[in-house]
């Protein structure tokens, strides 16, 4: 197995500027600065250093929720024209979209997925975030009601309003796989709404938070608006989590993670919007196009190196064209070519660190162990040990961990099935309830299954399909809450009556 691990040398004169750096600043209140202790980031692909980040904690976690309370009723944020905070968004989007080439090199070189992925996925989703969310930043009033119960004295009259307001400081917590555009997701209807954030970007792939917020100051955003602290989890993070001065926790990661934060929050009773875990079934019906359901399924369990939440990770196949499809399937999965994000040709990067595609190798081993086939792949690689092949696995029965924890590598399983209602139980024997995809050309077929599937979204004929539009959420253990479009602006906006007798 050829891997590609040597990336060309840089095209933007900004990701060659920003590694040039010693050291990476945290953003509190307006300021950058450098701090004393750091931590470094690795290029996954080569184990390369590619620069140090400022390593925030408890003190940093209290000077940014104070920046940020601070600049939550600031007149230059909270009397903020609604047409201005409009053009804010769409400066944001503006200078994201002139950075894009630069974003995406450094997204390539810290998470390791392909160019390909960063510049035309990750960060077309991010502009296409703040462009989304600039038309509701002036559509955000609420509703004069009149009350049925009269008890105004004589000569009066019982006036009712509501208005939406920010729900106060924000701490968006963003996971490695999406960095970009998780932040934006979060960024954008916190901002649109008038609340305050500090981002907490995971500190595996800390780089394109930091540009970020370098681009946001650049468009203007005032000061302790947004704020950046990079670090640990169990350090900064956990101090987010636990602060009486953050009113909202939005989070994206790992259910454990989820469960931990529901905790943290029951101090001042936080509002949390959790994006969680998932093992998301790929059901393929006996009418599906195979030209379709091949190459379709491969993208949504292979895309990212199999490292998104919603990857087609249990894959179950009608058994009159199992065979068919599993041929295809293997051969579609032993065709993908591994390599560094940057290099041309690769079709999938490395995992996000050696200890992570160990993980997800000593799963599949143990799956073997216990009967299971591989199809393709099921192989690291000694040399270059953050990569691993595109791993597709039969004869894998319901109790094996392989079917029922998440992997969050490239590697599904194969499970044919005789009837509808069968499949339709094996789908939803899990605890996660995140995505699920079905491939038919019946139309009825797919409204059937689209409504027994528990899960938070179900893709006909596509997998992985995002757009701001479309609210993204997930059931069970998989999330609490959703983002994108107008119920996920909610999240972060309060309602509030007001009833006058006048």
């Amino acid at each position: 197995m050829t891997i590609t691990v040597t990336a060309p040398a840089l095209k933007t004169e900004g990701a060659k500027a920003f590694l040039a750096r010693a050291v990476q600043p945290v953003w509190i209140g307006g300021d950058w600065r450098v701090l004393s202790e750091t931590f470094d980031s690795h290029d996954p692909a080569t184990g390369g250093l590619l620069t140090r980040l400022s390593r925030a904690g408890q003190d940093e976690a209290d000077e940014a929720v104070a920046a940020a309370t601070r600049a939550l009723s600031a007149p230059d944020w909270a009397q903020m024209l609604p047409a201005a905070r409009q053009a804010l968004l769409w400066r944001i989007a503006d200078l994201i979209e002139a950075h894009a080439d630069e974003l995406a090199e450094l997204e390539c070189l810290d998470q390791g997925k392909t160019y390909a992925t960063a510049r035309f996925g990750e960060l077309n989703g991010a502009i296409a975030q703040f462009r989304y969310y600039v038309g509701y930043a002036t559509k955000l009033g609420g509703q004069t009601i009149t009350p049925s119960i009269g008890y105004a004295p004589e000569g009066k009259q019982v006036m009712a309003y509501t208005r939406r307001e920010p729900v106060g400081v924000v701490a968006a917590i963003v996971p490695w796989n999406s960095p970009l555009l998780m932040a934006a997701m979060k960024l954008a209807p916190a901002l649109c709404a008038g609340c305050t954030v500090i981002l907490k970007p995971a500190e595996e792939t800390s780089l394109t938070a930091v540009r970020l917020c370098e681009l946001l100051e650049e468009a203007g955003v005032p000061a302790g608006v947004v704020n950046l602290l990079t670090g640990f989890g169990h350090e900064v993070g956990e101090a987010l989590g636990t602060h009486s001065g953050v009113a909202k926790v939005a989070f994206t990661g790992s259910t454990e993670i989820g469960r931990h934060l529901l905790g943290s929050a029951q101090g001042n009773l936080k509002k949390l919007t959790l994006e969680l875990g998932g093992k998301s079934p790929a059901i393929v019906l006996e009418d599906a196009d195979l030209a379709l359901a091949v190459p379709g399924v491969a993208r949504g369990i292979f895309g990212n190196s199999g490292q998104v939440c919603v990857a087609a990770s249990r894959v179950y196949v009608h058994r009159k064209i199992y065979d068919a499809f599993a041929e295809g399937f293997a051969k579609a999965a032993g065709a993908l070519r591994l390599g560094h994000g940057l290099a041309p040709g690769s079709d999938l990067g490395p995992l996000i660190n050696p200890a992570h595609a160990a993980r997800v190798a000593g799963m599949v081993e143990a799956g073997r162990q216990e009967g299971a086939e591989v199809l393709a792949g099921g192989q690291g690689n000694a040399e270059h040990p953050a990569f691993y092949r595109p791993t597709v696995l039969a004869h894998v029965t319901p109790d094996m961990a392989l079917m029922r924890e998440e992997i969050f590598g490239p590697v599904t399983t194969l499970t044919p099935f005789d009837h509808a209602d069968e499949v339709i139980a094996m789908a939803n024997d899990t605890e996660y309830g995140l995505a699920a995809s079905v491939w038919t050309e019946s139309l009825s077929s797919a409204h059937r299954l689209s409504a027994a599937v528990r899960a938070g979204t179900v893709w006909v004929n596509c997998h992985s399909y995002f757009s701001p539009e479309l609210p993204k959420g997930g059931m069970k253990t998989s999330g609490w809450g959703v983002e994108n479009g107008a119920q996920g602006l909610d999240n972060y906006l309060e309602n509030k009556t007001v009833c006058m007798v006048i």
